[in-house]
């Protein structure tokens, strides 16, 4: 058995304790906005939830979940988040393997990698870019919230490092059975990067669901809005005093503040029902994915 050092006993005991800080750091506040999400009005106006429900109840949840367009922009992020992911994840593939080939290999290499690499340095700016989404017809359809990102550089540089790491026999193995390029990528190369491609595919799911601004100034229809973007109109403009008849016995115990926590905990609900199931590779591809050999 290896006998830990005092200094080094210190030493794990500081990180142990900086790190449960950092994770409560983040955390507290997620389960600040679930308690006044639970608290009835009057808790939630005088300002006296902490981190536990002042009179619970579900009021605001109710109300929530009948709202029409927070479950349409529920459903047009669901939609993003599919086609944007998959899309991306395709196209990353797809650049991330001949950019991980040697100049010998694939001669225009260097060339093609500046290319991209050009694009994270320099911008055009944010009017060219509207009217270049705007002069293709995208604006208001999905697809204006899915294109235009669709190639994310960072991705591409994360992954082809890892495809880089990679033995080369693999795929001369390949190449002696007869394979070519495109069953090196899928048979070999995909199924290893599992790792990588699970953070990189976490990396696009988290991008596509907390972006706001694009469907606000590509989407003309309030419904049509991402649910980033539809949050984002309601913590700035949602007032609770426009309510119809029916819903005036609901709101009883319901107040803007309450009713806006309601809703930004479950914008955020399923991020964090993802996040578990691609923890145990998020770690092990951010390492091997950013070390260049």
């Amino acid at each position: 058995m290896q006998r830990i050092s005092a200094s080094r006993r210190v030493f794990l005991i500081f990180n142990y304790v900086f790190l449960i800080g950092v994770g409560l750091l983040c955390l507290l506040p997620i389960i600040h906005i679930l308690a006044v999400s639970l608290s009835s009005r009057g808790a939630a106006t005088a300002g006296a939830v902490g981190l536990w429900p002042v009179d619970l109840t579900w009021s605001s949840y109710q109300y929530v979940l009948t709202k029409p367009q927070f479950l349409t922009s529920m459903g047009v992020t669901a939609q993003r988040v599919v086609l944007g992911t998959s899309l991306s994840m395709f196209l990353t593939l797809i650049i991330a393997y001949p950019l991980s080939k040697e100049a010998r290999v694939f001669q225009l290499r260097t060339f093609y990698a500046w290319f991209f690499v050009f694009t994270t340095l320099f911008s055009g700016g944010l009017i060219p870019w509207y009217m270049t989404v705007r002069d293709t017809g995208l604006i208001d359809s999905i697809w204006a919230l899915v294109i235009p990102g669709a190639v994310p550089v960072f991705n591409v540089i994360l992954l082809l490092n890892f495809f880089r790491g990679l033995p080369k026999e693999l795929e001369e193995s390949c190449f002696m059975d007869g394979g070519s390029y495109w069953s090196s990528l899928w048979r070999i190369y995909a199924p290893l990067s599992l790792p990588a491609m699970a953070t990189v595919t976490l990396f696009t799911i988290v991008g596509h669901w907390n972006s706001w601004f694009d469907g606000l100034i590509l989407m003309n229809t309030p419904e049509k809005y991402p649910l980033s973007s539809y949050l984002q109109t309601v913590i700035v403009q949602e007032n609770l005093n426009k309510i119809s008849a029916d819903q005036a016995a609901m709101l009883a115990d319901v107040s803007n503040r309450t009713f806006k926590a309601a809703q930004i905990f479950v914008g955020s609900l399923p991020i964090l029902l993802v996040y578990p199931f691609l923890q145990r590779f998020f770690v092990k591809g951010i390492v091997l994915g950013s070390v260049k050999e």
